[in-house]
Order: C-alpha cells, then sequence, then structure tokens
C-alpha cells in the first residue's frame, strides 16, 4: 500500500462567524479543539464570549497530556479590554462584539508581538 505523505507545512482552519452562530458553547469548544489537537491553528471569525474563552481554557487544562497535549495559546484582536465603547453604548446596543481570534498549540506558536492593530505570531511546523 502507498504511503500518503503529509503536506509539509501548517494547516489553518478560518471559521466563519456563520458556521458557529447557534452552536451550544461546548459545541464551538469542541470544534476548537478537535482542531488544535491536531496541530491546525484555528482562526475565528468573531471570536467567543468572555464565558466561552474561559470554558476554553477550563477544558483544555482538563485535556493536557505531557506527551500528546501541550495545551492551546490564544490571542484575540482587539481585546475585550481595549474597548472603546462606554456603558452608554452597551445599553444602546452599539456595543461591538466582532473580535478575530487566534488559537494554535502552545508548542506551535508563540506570540511575538500584539497591540491594538496587530498580532505577529511565529508558528513552527512541530
Amino acid at each position: 500500500m502507498a504511503e500518503v505523505k503529509q503536506p509539509d507545512g501548517v494547516q489553518i482552519d478560518l471559521i466563519s462567524g456563520e458556521r458557529m452562530e447557534g452552536l451550544a458553547s461546548m459545541e464551538k469548544i469542541r470544534i476548537i479543539l478537535d482542531g488544535v489537537r491536531e496541530g491546525n491553528i484555528v482562526i475565528l471569525e468573531e471570536g467567543l464570549s468572555p464565558e466561552e474563552e474561559s470554558r476554553l481554557i477550563e477544558v483544555t487544562m482538563t485535556e493536557i497530556s505531557p506527551d500528546e497535549f501541550n495545551g492551546i495559546e490564544i490571542e484575540t484582536y482587539p481585546s475585550s479590554e481595549s474597548s472603546k465603547s462606554g456603558l452608554f453604548d452597551r445599553l444602546m446596543g452599539n456595543d461591538s462584539d466582532k473580535k478575530l481570534t487566534v488559537i494554535g498549540p502552545a508548542n506551535r506558536i508563540e506570540t511575538l508581538h500584539k497591540d491594538e492593530t496587530l498580532i505577529q505570531t511565529l508558528v513552527s511546523r512541530k
């Protein structure tokens, strides 16, 4: 039987907000963690709520295994603390929760720089 050659590179899963819309929090977390456990970088068009991010980290901690899974690295742009909307904007429904989130295996992704307009990341092949 012929051996299937794996591509030499890093797979990036770009997940649209439409795909995640209507899914329960645990379904979103499973999609993310399944991709990251395979060594992929997952980019979410619309990010996660703060509660979902906390749950993602919580679930990740229970799945860490020294030989198999080292955990995740997660960066969000713009970060919630850099949001310029105030209480009045949120009350009037003008608060935008649009944000891009990058998630990858902790042993393959390293954030080099992050500010209000840019996330620079170095991704190793393994």
